[in-house]
């Protein structure tokens, strides 16, 4: 009954095939009509391929790679070899040239051998159905998908030349390890580009479509290398190649070279990925989160390259320093610096031991700043509203305002001293007096070019003064702010990306920031003074050997939760943390200042 059965579809099905051909070739003017239904029903501009994204440092160099969720990098088709095209041609479709899309006869005898089947155990898919199926459709066995895939074919055929087809095809399907379309393929194997793959090569991977997961080369070797001998075979019995090619090519050692994906410093590109939003909600004037990630995640399907500044040596030193100098396993760290000349973060270090989805300390953390937030807050809003210098002398005595009793370190008092020790010596009374002075407000507005995501208006208290605020601010935040003080007043938000290209290497995205005065010269030189004595002679001085022209700010805590230090040297500043995740006291490697030799460590030139 079911072999009656099955007869009998035979009988319904091929004349309906030959109807379509007949409208489509004979019939001119039913054809319009039929061609027009499909123009208007089947919409070929949108397909279910998606291709990897990158990320590349400064030197070019690819640190990320980005599967949404395959592995796929699109090929021109001048890219690909004609060798390959011929293997596939000869292998899947031998009337490739001839065809409208499906192949008659081939469908036929397939309808035929699954008449004596329980299933559909013969699709006579052509190359254009296939790349149908997978650009479009799916792969659910059934008479219904398989007639919605024949239209598909057949508008594609209208729609595109026979060299597109194939090209688009060859970027289409699937060989193995989540790798799609043959560039993936080639540099997953072989770390090569198609071009550059040799006939045995080429020949090796087109063996693996067929079935993906029985010639999956790196579990079935000899499975793959047994179908690209037949594969070769084929091509010499069609004439495509002589039989004494034939054996060179079978007889050439085929090597993979399997590439692993590509995630060389997360800490950083986890940052460019969060700064992508940034961009594209800017550029695009969006607002709400759910759009702004979807639009995201469309770009990064489409096959985008995020051009950044990472300099790769940096961020391997920076890497080194933060793990070489925290033993303590509950203490953690984080660094960035920037090329303050031209505004871009040039490395990032998240954390110790830092692993992809990490907590990113560098960007997500937010700490009390200490003492490193007197030259923003305090020391450069005095300079700039009052006639002082580094020899000016400030009460450093007991002080209180509105109940709250500053203590300098260890307790100590002192009388008159000058602006120059209580910034290089890190004295907590003078620098509340000094707020006091310019007012709470006043020194805030300073502050609000640096776009400090958690200082609000709770923030504007006396406790300020030394780092006392609600929340705090980031070591990207505070090391950006910084920048300002080797511009010579102006401030340019700092940036990762340089710009994100498409595939043709048109420029999608790039930032367009204006540098913003913030202070005049004469207070940043002032300011720059006193940071290079805190590093050659202050508190920073186990820092010192980065270089004469160092300097820099320290930051300590209540109850030690926090070291701090930033500063510049050269066309760099540099901004580290130290802390407990979960904050607690670190009195007991207060000594040992960690914040300072990492700092060293990344500045020393």
């Amino acid at each position: 009954m079911r072999i009656f059965t099955g007869y009998l579809m035979i009988l319904l099905l091929i004349p309906a095939f030959i109807a379509v051909v007949i409208l489509s070739y004979t019939e001119a003017g039913k054809a319009v009509s039929f061609n027009k239904t499909l123009d208007e029903k089947i919409d070929l501009t949108e397909t279910k391929l998606s291709q990897t994204s990158f990320i590349l440092a400064e030197n070019g160099e690819v640190i990320t790679e980005i599967h949404r969720p395959m592995n796929r990098s699109y090929a021109a088709g001048h890219e690909i070899p004609d060798f390959i095209k011929d293997v596939f041609i000869v292998s899947e479709d031998r009337n490739f040239e001839r065809h409208p899309g499906f192949d008659l006869p081939a469908i036929g005898r397939a309808l035929a051998i699954n008449a004596h089947s329980d299933g559909i155990e013969q699709g006579a898919s052509t190359i254009t159905q296939q790349l149908a199926r997978n650009q479009y459709l799916n792969h659910h066995k059934s008479y219904n998908r398989k007639l919605s895939e024949v239209l598909y074919a057949y508008q594609l055929e209208r729609t595109f030349s026979k060299a597109e087809i194939l090209e688009q095809y060859l970027n289409a399907i699937y060989f193995h390890n989540n790798a799609y379309g043959i560039k993936a393929a080639a540099g997953f194997y072989f770390k090569k580009a198609p071009k550059d793959l040799s006939e045995a090569e080429q020949a090796f991977l087109a063996a693996i479509p067929n079935n993906p997961s029985y010639y999956n080369p790196i579990k079935h070797f000899d499975r793959t290398k047994k179908r690209q001998e037949l594969l070769i075979e084929q091509l010499e019995e069609h004439g495509i190649i002589t039989s004494e090619k034939a054996a060179k090519l079978k007889s050439e050692p085929v090597l993979l070279k399997v590439d692993s994906r590509k995630n060389l410093y997360p800490d950083y590109s986890s940052f460019a990925l969060f700064e992508l939003q940034e961009l594209i909600a800017k550029q695009e004037k969006l607002d709400d989160p759910e759009e702004i990630s979807m639009r995201v995640e469309a770009l990064l399907r489409s096959g985008v390259t995020i051009h950044t500044s990472l300099d790769v040596d940096l961020q391997k030193r920076a890497i080194t320093a933060v793990a070489s100098h925290l033993h303590d396993t509950a203490v953690q760290g984080a660094a960035t610096i920037i090329n303050h000349e031209n505004g871009k973060i040039i490395a990032m270090a998240g954390g110790k031991d830092y692993q992809i989805g990490d907590f990113n300390r560098a960007y997500q953390a937010f700490r009390q700043p200490g003492s490193a937030i007197k030259p923003l807050l305090v020391y450069a809003p005095y300079f700039a509203r009052f006639d002082v210098n580094s020899g000016t002398k400030i009460n450093g005595g007991p002080i209180c305002v509105h109940g709250y009793c500053p203590k300098n370190y260890g307790g100590s008092t002192y009388g008159l001293v000058t602006l120059e020790k209580a910034f290089t010596h890190s004295y907590n009374t003078p620098a509340v007096r000094i707020l006091q002075q310019v007012g709470v407000d006043k020194a805030f507005r300073d502050l609000e070019p640096f776009q400090f995501k958690k200082v609000t208006l709770q923030d504007h208290i006396p406790a300020a003064a030394v780092g006392g605020f609600t929340t705090g601010v980031s070591p990207l935040e505070l090391t950006s702010a910084y920048t300002v003080f080797s511009n010579k007043g102006l401030y340019l938000k700092p940036h990762a990306i340089v710009k994100v290209t498409n595939n043709a290497g048109e420029v999608l995205y790039e930032w367009e920031e204006t540098p913003v005065k913030v202070w005049n010269p004469g207070t940043i030189e002032k300011v720059r003074s006193l940071m290079q004595k805190t590093v050659s002679s202050g508190t920073a001085r186990k820092a010192a050997s980065a270089g004469p022209e160092a300097g820099g700010k320290t930051g300590t805590t209540n109850d030690f939760k926090d070291f701090w230090i930033v500063g510049f040297n050269g066309p760099l500043t540099a901004g580290v943390w130290v802390g407990k995740d979960n904050p607690q006291s670190m009195e007991d490697i207060n000594h040992q200042s960690p914040h300072l030799l990492i700092w060293r460590d990344i500045m020393k030139k």
